[in-house]
């Protein structure tokens, strides 16, 4: 017993590693793409490797637990969480780098704006990110279905954005090269969302052993 609680602390902090390392290259991420910075949108890519391994880490501590140890109970789902919180931070990362990407191409076309609806998605995800780890971290329901909420928020901002640009294409031309790229930066804040949410279910099946996913959110 003592060898299973050592390894799930040990998890535990691995875990929350990845959730801070991708919050704050979420962060960056944001903040390059507002600021049109090819610098930071680069270590934004530059580090998503490092996001990567720290992911292929965690998964086999998982692994290796459920070989070793068997779980049972709260230590089970506990393990079975963070296998699947691994996976949703991992995908964040991956995000994050598309938004690097996108913001790069977008700092050679010169003077360009981000739609005022994408400057309030980027701050609806990245906090959702923040709260879902918080949640985590605390073991906070409440917490965690307040991003539940903020999903449906940032779908709606989505789909506004959406026909907003392809507005804008279908009248300028001109318009098409960076009205696609910021397109492609509000699909990716909104399944940053996705995965946030997923983060916020994941801690309500952790604390309450409650599956929430696939249900409709008031």
């Amino acid at each position: 017993m003592k060898h299973l609680d050592r390894d799930l602390e040990r998890l535990s902090r691995d875990i929350l590693a990845v959730g801070q390392k991708v919050e704050d290259s979420l962060g960056k991420a944001i903040q390059a793409y507002l600021g049109k910075d090819m610098v930071a949108a680069r270590q934004v890519i530059d580090g998503d490797d490092v996001i990567d391994e720290m992911e292929v880490e965690v998964e086999e501590e998982c692994l290796k637990i459920l070989a070793l140890h068997q779980p049972v109970a709260a230590d089970l789902r506990f393990v079975v969480t963070a296998l699947k919180v691994n996976n949703d931070l991992e995908r964040i990362g991956d995000l994050s780098a598309n938004i690097g990407h996108r913001t790069i191409t977008l700092a050679t076309l010169g003077e360009v704006h981000a739609p005022t609806t994408l400057l309030l998605m980027s701050r609806i995800a990245l906090e959702m990110v923040k709260k879902s780890l918080a949640a985590l971290v605390e073991h906070d329901t409440d917490k965690a279905r307040e991003v539940l909420v903020e999903d449906a928020r940032l779908d709606e901002l989505h789909r506004r954005t959406f026909a907003e640009l392809m507005s804008k294409m279908a009248s300028d031309s001109a318009s098409v090269t960076e009205a696609s790229q910021h397109l492609s930066v509000s699909r990716y804040l909104e399944r940053i969302g996705d995965q946030a949410t997923n983060v916020a279910e994941d801690v309500i099946f952790l604390v309450d052993g409650e599956v929430v996913r696939h249900r409709e959110t008031i």
